[in-house]
């Protein structure tokens, strides 16, 4: 893909761009989409552009950028256009501070599964309908964190593999219990297919930008090779990002429990799911244990 050509076509050419993503990688799907991002200072919503038959994703980013979260983002990024030669100072710092930009964003995700394990058992006390929703989002962000610990960029398209192929240390161990709470194991087509619907459907609403097609190409892309347990863990953390763009305000939005039983395929079952939090809370504070000591 020529992607300079899309640069120019879309009037980019006044800023520094890059691509990130697992279009950087070797091993990216057909289905993947093109991870480009326009360092142009704004915070515009992010745009899904088709180019030459591809799905292009748009971000808009600033040079100035702190947020370890964002940051990890840029590694490996590759340079598409760069006259002032600005992005390529910017990405020379991140990799002099790669290693440490991963340890806070592991943390950070560490902390921030410990609060929806918390939002969880609060929940089931007060009987509240997103209870459940809470403790998915737990289960993902964990993932998260073992990723940032291996040094690998979350990416919910590939990461269900990545996870497969860590080695056998005291962090990974804790993967049996993203396994044994996320839910993967129940992955059909036909429940994979109205996860779909309504992961779009919530993506809608939450993101306030239509990626349904591109949700669409990857959920297709799994199914046609089997992959039902990657296109599971797929579904769900997309809809991991969406709840947490909205958490503020998702007890206001009790409608959205119809939409999201069936795109997070939650669990009704308060007990197990009460063990499940402790489970993730449990793999959370040792793993911090772990980082502390080091």
């Amino acid at each position: 893909m020529d992607l300079k050509k899309f640069v120019e076509q879309q009037n980019l050419a006044s800023f520094p761009v890059g691509l990130g993503g697992c279009r950087t990688a070797a091993d990216s799907f057909d289905s993947c989409d093109y991870d480009l991002t326009v360092f142009d200072e704004t915070s515009e919503h992010d745009e899904i552009i088709l180019f030459e038959g591809r799905y292009i994703h748009l971000h808009h980013g600033t040079l100035k950028e702190t947020k370890s979260e964002i940051l990890i983002q840029y590694d490996n990024m590759q340079i598409i256009h760069d006259d002032s030669w600005e992005l390529r100072m910017f990405l020379s710092k991140i990799r002099e501070k790669r290693q440490k930009l991963y340890h806070d964003f592991a943390k950070n995700c560490l902390i921030e599964s410990i609060f929806c394990c918390e939002k969880c058992k609060d929940g089931i006390k007060s009987s509240n309908l997103f209870a459940a929703c809470w403790q998915k989002c737990a289960s993902f962000y964990l993932a998260d964190a073992i990723c940032a610990l291996n040094q690998k960029r979350p990416s919910p398209s590939h990461m269900l593999e990545m996870l497969r192929k860590f080695e056998k240390t005291s962090v990974n161990q804790h993967l049996s219990v993203v396994n044994q709470t996320v839910g993967m194991e129940r992955a059909t087509p036909t429940l994979l297919e109205r996860m779909l619907k309504s992961t779009v459907g919530f993506s809608d609403i939450a993101e306030n930008t239509s990626h349904s097609q591109m949700i669409q190409q990857k959920h297709d892309f799994f199914v046609k090779n089997s992959m039902l347990s990657d296109c599971y863990f797929y579904l769900g953390y997309l809809n991991k990002e969406s709840f947490i763009k909205i958490k503020k305000t998702i007890d206001k939005e009790q409608y959205l429990i119809h939409i999201l039983k069936i795109a997070f395929d939650i669990e009704a079952d308060s007990g197990l799911l009460l063990e499940q939090s402790k489970h993730v809370e449990k793999s959370c504070r040792q793993i911090l244990e772990h980082l502390y000591q080091a």
